[in-house]
């Protein structure tokens, strides 16, 4: 019987307003990360586009950094799980292989 809800338990509401955040960071690096890895230099010339890569990648990594940090709060993560800050963390780090890799 302990387990039972108290009446003023707002963990509901609260997963609710913090779902908006979180999506909503995570789409934008998914966004991000997916024009990091579509963008294709002509050559070792082009420099636009690897200005584009980096650029992806690094509003990529502070997107998922920003729902890490997010996460990180105590009272964050008591109601959250980690199943909405892993596909923002497995964006970032794909985002960071991307910049490593394009030199």
């Amino acid at each position: 019987m302990t387990d039972l809800p108290r009446p003023d338990d707002d963990r509901g509401c609260l997963r609710v307003v913090l779902a908006l955040p979180f999506s909503v960071l995570t789409l934008i690096a998914a966004y991000f990360c997916w024009t990091a890895i579509s963008i294709r230099p002509y050559g070792s010339w082009d420099d636009d586009a690897y200005t584009g890569i980096a650029l992806s990648c690094a509003v990529t990594i502070a997107a998922a950094g920003s729902v890490t940090a997010l996460w990180l709060l105590p009272s964050v993560r008591r109601v959250i799980g980690w199943g909405w800050v892993a596909p923002a963390l497995v964006l970032g780090v794909a985002a960071a292989v991307r910049w490593g890799v394009s030199g």
